[in-house]
């Protein structure tokens, strides 16, 4: 069955498909594609996803099975800051207080029976998480359709993400739950939030993750850090070896006082960051110490191994050599062996020597190479292989060797060849009855 066929894209997911892979550097445009849809053709989210990804940090497609990083929230010593809403002043002030005081507690009160009545039809939709990444990023989108662009940096990632930032990097996370409903959020977020002190302050000192709880991964944040009021701020460090909320600002806070009550926290636990950085400044030291040793060891081991193999292959080469050179002799004593055979039995195969008186007889005198001289008799009608084998069967005759005549000087065809596969008799070569032949050493040759 054919696989269906992908629908076209438009020309705006055209262009963001390309404009991905040209800020990950992805070849693939199948991959490039399969994480723009994952993230709903949300390109900042989708890069944002993927540097995580090169930095470490795990995809929020592709979580690891280990628990997430936990936050302490129990500690007692954690820095609170309420600010509460001003009282009315004036007794225009008090009557308007007092006249919409039951229509406030009506209304508040309806919407939580309502908000409990429909957890037991329709469970709550933010209670599962989906895509993280997605609703970080939808919230930055709302709030700059709101509030403008200029506000600190937004941390484009999940939470769990921050958390493991902030921890690898030693530094600062300040969560902030942003209430859509709440009566205070629009002020805190223009006058507060996005004035260019705090901008400043936040952008240099801290990483800043911010979160709608109308959305699932606000909403899980929501429920771990127990706020009581909006705004709501939670400054998160590395403490003691866990994440630990070190401090809480809740409510309408000026931007002077914020800037003044984060320094503060800062200040008050500088000292246990301060502690983690030496802690782990030392591990690393350790650790560099430890994988130098070990290089070392394994340097050490490496050159035994080096030594102990070159040490072997010297012994195989002093082996091997002495066995070539021990076949080497056996060969040569079998060749001789074989060699003093092959004259014993030309020996023996010679036809007599004839009577010095016989008629057709021929004295020959040879002169060996180390100039010994021998002589003998030989019969016209023999084939010069007859002289040829007498001089193969004497010791002092080299192994290989040929047959050559003073004046003129020529070589005598002693041995059969293709051409010649009768070698001629002594008359047929031209020799008279007394000669001197010369034997000459071809075993270099």
């Amino acid at each position: 069955m054919a696989a269906p066929e992908e629908p076209e894209l438009s020309q705006a997911q055209t262009e963001k498909l390309l404009q991905f892979q040209d800020l990950t550097g992805l070849e693939s445009m199948d991959q490039c594609r399969r994480t723009l849809e994952q993230h709903n053709w949300n390109i900042e989210a989708a890069v944002q996803d993927r540097l995580n990804e090169q930095e470490g940090v795990p995809s929020v497609f592709n979580p690891p099975p280990s628990r997430p990083l936990q936050v302490n929230t129990a500690d007692h010593r954690v820095y609170s800051y309420i600010v509460s809403r001003p009282q009315p002043r004036g007794l225009l002030g008090w009557s308007y207080y007092l006249i919409m005081l039951p229509f406030r507690f009506t209304y508040y009160t309806l919407l939580d029976i309502v908000r409990f009545a429909l957890r037991f039809i329709r469970p709550d939709p933010r209670g599962r998480v989906t895509d993280p990444v997605g609703d970080v990023v939808s919230f930055i989108h709302c709030f700059e359709e709101k509030y403008g662009r200029s506000h600190p940096v937004f941390y484009q990632g999940t939470y769990s993400q921050a958390l493991n930032d902030a921890k690898r990097e030693l530094r600062y996370l300040l969560v902030y739950l942003h209430g859509d409903d709440h009566q205070d959020t629009d002020e805190f977020c223009r006058s507060t939030l996005c004035t260019e002190e705090v901008i400043t302050f936040l952008n240099a000192r801290m990483l800043f993750w911010a979160c709608s709880t109308s959305k699932p991964e606000g909403y899980r944040v929501s429920q771990a850090l127990r706020e009581n009021t909006y705004p709501f701020l939670a400054m998160i460090m590395l403490k003691d070896r866990k994440m630990t909320v070190v401090g809480r600002l809740e409510g309408l806070i000026q931007p002077e006082d914020l800037i003044n009550q984060l320094t503060f926290i800062m200040d008050a636990n500088q000292t246990y960051l301060m502690s983690e950085r030496l802690e782990r400044e030392e591990r690393n030291q350790t650790q560099v110490l430890r994988q130098q040793q070990d290089e070392a060891y394994l340097a050490s081991l490496r050159a035994d191994q080096e030594k102990d193999r070159k040490k072997r292959e010297e012994q195989e080469q002093r082996r091997q050599e002495e066995e070539k050179v021990r076949q080497s002799a056996l060969a040569e004593e079998r060749r001789r062996q074989t060699l003093e055979e092959e004259k014993e039995r030309k020996s023996e195969c010679l036809p007599p020597e004839p009577p010095a008186d016989d008629p057709e007889s021929v004295k020959i005198s040879f002169k060996l190479p180390n100039d010994t001289r021998v002589e003998r008799r030989f019969l016209f009608g023999q084939s010069l292989t007859v002289i040829y084998d007498f001089l193969f069967s004497l010791k002092e005759t080299p192994e290989k060797f040929q047959i050559v005549t003073n004046f003129p000087r020529r070589v005598l065809p002693c041995l059969p060849t293709e051409e010649q596969p009768n070698p001629p008799t002594l008359k047929e070569a031209g020799l008279s009855r007394s000669e001197v032949l010369f034997v000459q050493d071809l075993t270099d040759d």
